[in-house]
């Protein structure tokens, strides 16, 4: 199109749309009802996020696009192609002034607030009205914003905030596995010689997923973030009229619901936080939080096998009570990490209060895993368990709640965004690197804080009937099993603090808990020890000597055994072996000699 065609198209009030979306079908039904509407028209369109950027290059070299109609999930369903949040920031980076217009049946205010602030200049939800959607159209065109009011099914961000709850992280997660089998479903429904049976065979496979998208969406609906008007001062309050702003409605309270009500736990649990520290910086760390959580959720879903080859405290409990009180733990974790930014702690104080914050940690989840007023009937008395496992909190602090290495790090990088030293290279505190390391971290902590729970339970109560009923695993529930377990349980903190640890500081490593796809295993990372390596005394220190001497005699041990045995190796073949190869020979060729004497001896007899 020429300047003067877009210059008569700009003075008639003409907006040229670019849409944008995986779905040709939406695509063509969006086109057609928008045909109807003589001031807007369709000049392109793209299906994937990878042509999206060519397309619209070239319209906007050509000057023939106006706006952008994005569905967000765009790309996420074809591999190799760029995310709806790719892309948005793409296409905002590259074309500031192009106006776009986000189509999504996806709602979360997180997500939204992260395209909003890119420079996104709308949001209407997929499958709305066509006349709103033509609404907004035209309201971004006239140069105001237009963020479509938020159902109240799906988590809002208002003045009150609070973690997200497990069952809307379940939710998440799930929608992200049905999504990736879409996508590879959507990948062998484009191979062009696919035969009729097998096109009909992935539609339907492609119908049951979505189905089962529907039925998650219905089943596991997001949370409702609370808000009290009465609390905060009814409609009209700064702190409302803060989230109206956003463009996220306000909604009224909801009460908390929890995974799992067993052991008398809670896994959700409501913070109202005022509006006023809601602030950009605390914002910004939100997502980085959510996704790692998220991430050691899934591998707390996956399995909780016990495959790191020594006995640890958590796996006297049945694989149920040990996946709720490591649901607990790291809601806990998550909780305080929440007040502690809220709190306005500084950098410089978390070391200080490192012992406190896990201590703190181990108390509450002792409380959410037992219950707060559990009482055990023993002998015609009542006892209040979680006091009595509370008393064990010294004995806890040191035999396991110290020792949990790079819980400041992680703090600092959950709180601060400070990087993360790795193998003595800083990386900054989003890089892949530095998420993986923190979600080692992550893992080793809620394991660790996980047995710190249990050992005063082993302590106190481990032969209680009620207690081994309720709690524990049923191949460990006998006398015999269970004095087994705790035998190898103090063998193994014998080793530990006698062998194991003052190896690990003396090879500079800590060896972490960690969680997989198949259950728990363990891992070494590289760290300097230098000062506790000066603190060893006593046996620890014994073990360390005895480790250096072995250093140093066993490599010239070596060399002198590898002298001796080339010696006994040259003697046996050179020598000996040469020796008896040559006596060998000898009688042989004797044998042939006489044998041949023999052969012709006769031939001159029989010859006369």
């Amino acid at each position: 199109m020429s300047d003067s065609n877009a210059t008569r198209d700009s003075i008639h009030g003409l907006t040229r749309l670019l849409l944008v979306d995986d779905d040709p079908i939406f695509r063509l039904g969006l086109r057609t009802a928008l045909e109807s509407f003589p001031d807007l028209q369709v000049v392109a369109e793209a299906d994937t996020g990878i042509a999206a950027p060519e397309i619209l290059g070239r319209l906007v070299s050509q000057n023939t696009v106006d706006l952008v109609v994005l569905e967000l999930d765009s790309g996420g369903s074809r591999p190799n192609s760029l995310s709806g949040l790719s892309l948005c920031q793409q296409l905002k980076t590259e074309y500031p002034d192009l106006p776009v217009l986000l189509l999504t049946a996806q709602s979360e205010p997180l997500l939204l607030l992260s395209v909003k602030e890119s420079g996104i200049e709308g949001y209407c939800a997929k499958g709305s009205a066509i006349a709103t959607l033509v609404q907004a159209i035209r309201q971004i065109r006239s140069g105001q914003p237009a963020w479509q009011t938020l159902s109240t099914e799906s988590p809002v961000l208002t003045s009150s905030v609070r973690p997200p709850s497990w069952h809307y992280k379940m939710r998440s997660y799930g929608l992200r596995q049905i999504e990736e089998a879409l996508a590879l479903v959507n990948q062998e429904l484009q191979n062009p010689n696919l035969s009729n049976l097998d096109w009909l065979f992935w539609s339907g496979r492609r119908r049951e997923l979505r189905a089962a998208r529907w039925v998650v969406n219905q089943l596991l609906p997001t949370d409702v973030i609370v808000v009290e008007r009465e609390r905060i001062g009814g409609q009209n309050s700064p702190s409302l009229r803060a989230a109206d702003s956003l463009g996220l409605p306000s909604v009224p309270a909801t009460p908390t619901r929890s995974l799992s009500s067993s052991s008398q736990s809670s896994i959700s649990r409501q913070q109202l936080v005022p509006a006023s520290r809601l602030a950009n910086a605390e914002l910004s760390q939100i997502p980085q939080q959510s996704t790692l959580f998220e991430l050691t959720l899934a591998k707390l879903q996956s399995g909780l096998s016990n495959l790191t080859g020594v006995v640890l405290e958590i796996d006297i409990l049945s694989p149920e009570k040990k996946q709720d009180l490591l649901y607990i733990v790291l809601q806990k974790f998550e909780d305080i990490l929440q007040e502690l930014r809220f709190s306005q702690v500084t950098l410089e104080q978390l070391p200080q209060k490192r012992s406190l914050i896990l201590q703190d940690l181990w108390q509450v989840s002792i409380i959410d895993f037992f219950g707060k007023y559990y009482t055990l009937p023993i002998e015609e008395n009542g006892f209040e368990v979680v006091n009595i496992l509370l008393s064990d909190a010294a004995l806890v602090q040191t035999a396991i709640l110290d020792k949990i290495p790079f819980v400041v790090d992680l703090l600092t990088q959950q709180l601060f965004e400070a990087p993360l030293i790795i193998d003595n290279v800083s990386y900054p505190a989003q890089t892949p690197e530095a998420m993986a390391r923190a979600e080692l971290v992550l893992h080793n902590l809620i394991l660790q804080v996980a047995n710190a729970v249990v050992q005063p339970l082993l302590n106190e109560f481990s032969d209680v009937e009620t207690i081994k009923q309720s709690f524990y695993d049923r191949h460990l529930i006998s006398s015999r099993e269970l004095a087994r377990f705790r035998n190898n349980l103090s063998w193994r903190y014998r080793t530990l603090q006698g062998l194991e640890e003052p190896r690990a500081i003396f090879e500079s490593r800590y060896e972490l808990f960690v969680l997989s796809d198949t259950g728990i295993k363990k891992t070494s990372i590289y760290a300097p020890r230098r000062q506790e390596l000066e603190q060893l005394r006593g046996i620890p220190l014994a073990v360390t000597l005895a480790y250096e001497t072995r250093d140093a005699i066993a490599p010239r041990l070596r060399g002198v055994v590898a002298w001796v045995g080339k010696g006994v190796v040259y003697v046996l073949t050179q020598v000996l072996g040469r020796g008896i190869g040559l006596v060998v020979r000898g009688v042989i060729q004797g044998v042939g000699s006489t044998l041949q004497d023999t052969r012709f001896g006769k031939n001159s007899e029989r010859g006369k």
